[in-house]
């Protein structure tokens, strides 16, 4: 198989399973609702975010839209970056990872631009209507990102004589993420720890 279908393949592959999950936590579960997998450390929590991987978010409508305008942007250059790298034949790993990292973006891109259009609002109570008669919950573009996983390996209470943050919960991992996320994070990591010659070259 060529480098380029392999690519195509791992894009297509990261999409599909991101947006499976994603539309079914967002069709099957009201805003909070969690499904306890593993104990208490493997966990599924809906939650939304107007932001970047991981809960973080740019405020206010201004960083909105530039988180947007940069997500969209970033794709089309790691696009055009990986088909250079394809024609130059640089290593597999190399296009992989950069795929991986492509697919994730556009995968939170596809919530912000279109979730927002295609639902109701979620809340506390009740599950998010799909295709309202009302219309959706945000315009084109201002869709909330869905994330669901969660693991709280570590949830206990730091000792008291732990300077600052001593008798508060210390809870590891604390952000509620999604597929998308992990495939920029295990992108990123496969670039860093395995690809190192290709940084150097």
């Amino acid at each position: 198989m060529s480098q380029k279908r392999k690519a195509i393949l791992l894009f297509i592959s990261i999409i599909f399973i991101d947006q499976f999950f994603k539309l079914y936590i967002k069709s099957n579960f009201w805003l909070g609702q969690e499904y306890h997998m593993i104990g208490n450390w493997f966990i599924i929590h809906f939650t939304e975010n107007n932001g970047m991987a991981y809960g973080m978010e740019l405020g206010g409508v201004i960083g909105k839209i530039s988180l947007s305008v940069f997500r969209l942007v970033a794709v089309s250059i790691i696009g055009w970056y990986i088909l250079h790298l394809i024609k130059k034949g640089t290593n597999t790993g190399v296009i992989l990872g950069f795929t991986a990292i492509m697919a994730g973006a556009f995968g939170n891109i596809i919530d912000s631009a279109f979730y927002g259009l295609l639902f109701g609002s979620s809340d506390w109570m009740h599950v998010a209507e799909f295709m309202p008669k009302a219309g959706g919950y945000a315009p084109f573009l201002f869709g909330k990102v869905v994330d669901m996983l969660y693991f709280p390996v570590i949830d206990t209470q730091m000792p008291s004589w732990v300077p600052i943050w001593g008798g508060g919960q210390f809870v590891f991992f604390q952000p509620v993420f999604n597929i998308a996320d992990s495939a920029i994070t295990i992108g990123v990591a496969y670039m860093l720890f395995f690809e190192r010659k290709f940084f150097k070259s």
